[in-house]
This record gives C-alpha cells, sequence and structure tokens, in this order.
C-alpha cells in the first residue's frame, strides 16, 4: 500500500467514526437512519451527474451490496440501543476485517506477505483489545443481545466490504459505482420510515436535520474513499486500515459520550498504530 493509499483509508476511517457519532447522538433510531439516508442520496445523485456511469457488470453487485447496506444499518442503530457506543463500535467494527482477511487469503488468494500479514494480525489484535476492554468489569459488561447485535453487524459489514471490493473493480468507472451505491442505498430507509411513519415522521426529522444530513454526507465521504482505495491496494489491508475507525470511535466515546478510555484502550491503540506502520512498511 503506498502513502497515499493509506492516508486516504485512515482520514475515511475519522469520517466513519463521527458519522457514526453522529447518529448514535440521534435519540430516534429510524430519524437518525433516515437522515442519514437523505444525506448519502443526494451526495450521491449530485456525484452521478459528474462521473461515468458504471459498467453492466458491476449492477448486481451494487444491488445485493445496496440490501445489505441495508440490513447493516438497522443492525447498527439496534447495537447502539443495546450498548455503549464506545463497546459496540469496535465489536461490530473488529469483526469485520478479520472474515474480509480470511476471505481474501483462501477465497481470493490475496498474498500478503510477512510485513502486511504481520501488520493485519497487529491490527486486529489492537481492535479486539478495544472491543473486549471492560468486559471483565461486570458493570461495565455489555450484555448478550447487544454482543450478538455487534457481531452481526460485523458480519454485515465483512460481506459487503467484499461484495463491493469486487463490484468496484468490475464498474470501469470507481466514482461512478460510489455515486450509485449512495444514491440508491440511501433512498431505502428514507422510504422504509415514510410508509411506516407516515404523517409523524417530519416532526421527528425536524430537529436533528441537519447533524444527519452531515452524517450522510460524511458516510459517502467515508465510504468512497475506501472504494477508491480498493481499485488501488489489495481488498484485506484496505479493510483492516478502516478500522483505524475504532481509535477514532474510542475518542469519540471518552470525550463526547463521557465513556471511559483507561489504559487497555491506550495499549490497543498503540498495537493499532504499530500494526499500521507495518502495512505502510509493504508499500
Amino acid at each position: 500500500m503506498t502513502p497515499l493509499v493509506v492516508a486516504v483509508v485512515l482520514f475515511a476511517a475519522i469520517t466513519h467514526a463521527a458519522w457514526n457519532a453522529i447518529a448514535h447522538r440521534i435519540p430516534d433510531e429510524l430519524a437518525a437512519l433516515t437522515l442519514v439516508g437523505v444525506g448519502r442520496t443526494l451526495s450521491g445523485a449530485a456525484l452521478a451527474l459528474l462521473v461515468p456511469f458504471p459498467a453492466a457488470a458491476a449492477w448486481p453487485y451494487l444491488g445485493a451490496s445496496v440490501l445489505l447496506h441495508v440490513a447493516y444499518q438497522l443492525a447498527l442503530m439496534r447495537s447502539f440501543r443495546l450498548g455503549d457506543f464506545g463497546q459496540v463500535y469496535p465489536i461490530a467494527r473488529g469483526v469485520a476485517p478479520l472474515l474480509v482477511t480470511l476471505f481474501a487469503v483462501f477465497v481470493l488468494g490475496e498474498h500478503l506477505g510477512g510485513a502486511g500479514a504481520a501488520g493485519v494480525a497487529v491490527v486486529l489484535t489492537g481492535i479486539l483489545g478495544l472491543a473486549l476492554w471492560g468486559v471483565r468489569d461486570r458493570t461495565r459488561r455489555p450484555g448478550g443481545p447487544a454482543v450478538a447485535m455487534a457481531t452481526a453487524t460485523g458480519v454485515m459489514i465483512a460481506v459487503y466490504t467484499v461484495v463491493d471490493g469486487l463490484g468496484v473493480r468490475e464498474a470501469d468507472a470507481a466514482l461512478g459505482y460510489i455515486a450509485w451505491l449512495m444514491l440508491l442505498d440511501g433512498l431505502a430507509v428514507p422510504m422504509y420510515a415514510a410508509v411506516t411513519r407516515r404523517g409523524a415522521l417530519l416532526p421527528r426529522l425536524r430537529p436533528f436535520l441537519v447533524p444527519g444530513l452531515i452524517g450522510g454526507a460524511l458516510s459517502t465521504l467515508s465510504y468512497g474513499l475506501v472504494l477508491w482505495a480498493q481499485t488501488r491496494a489489495p481488498i484485506a489491508p484496505v479493510a483492516v486500515l478502516r478500522e483505524f475507525s475504532v481509535i477514532a470511535g474510542a475518542a469519540i466515546a471518552t470525550f463526547l459520550f463521557k465513556e471511559r478510555f483507561g489504559g487497555p484502550r491506550i495499549a490497543a491503540a498503540v498495537l493499532m498504530v504499530a500494526g499500521i506502520a507495518l502495512l505502510v512498511g509493504t508499500a
């Protein structure tokens, strides 16, 4: 991975943690997803007007990805309701890169090399440390439903990461794939909310209109950058490096949500930085 790709993915990770935090701050999970979806659709539509149309071979991947993204968003918001942001977010993000790496190596035949494999392993160890922090503390132990939903969220992340990594390479126009994915993916939840909430929807959206739309724009930027990176580097290390977002998420949980950071999180963050350094060294 080149330094440019690394920098892009790290920036994408920070923006990803930011939009998740914005969604977490909105008490009505359906309202949060609706506003993020509207912001994502508007961003995707604007981009679609400026970039080439994706090739026909990419559309099966786009269709599958839209369904997976909707399921992921619903599972993520449910996770936030069941557990602390600083606990369920690392679990969800930690499961995904492990599964993606295993699939990329054993199914897609990607070769990481010694330093690359070590970097992936060290980063995953750091993510695991963040995910398990506090489990021994009974007062902070995440409940079974929270862990189960966060794990399910991670599985969905892994599947759509692989689907999109393959789809964007078939599109012949990475930006076109990104634009239409965001446009279509963003429509699903607002349409569902319009049907289920009807006249009660708009009053629930108004108090959170600006942060919700900003969250949607950040979501588009974050994932668009990741998809671009997947056209420039193997899927596995990009998926792992993207999970630098758990450090950003831990910082947000500490300073914004007043959740304790603690020594184990600091150690896990140091491990992740060391792993990132190894990944950069494979460029």
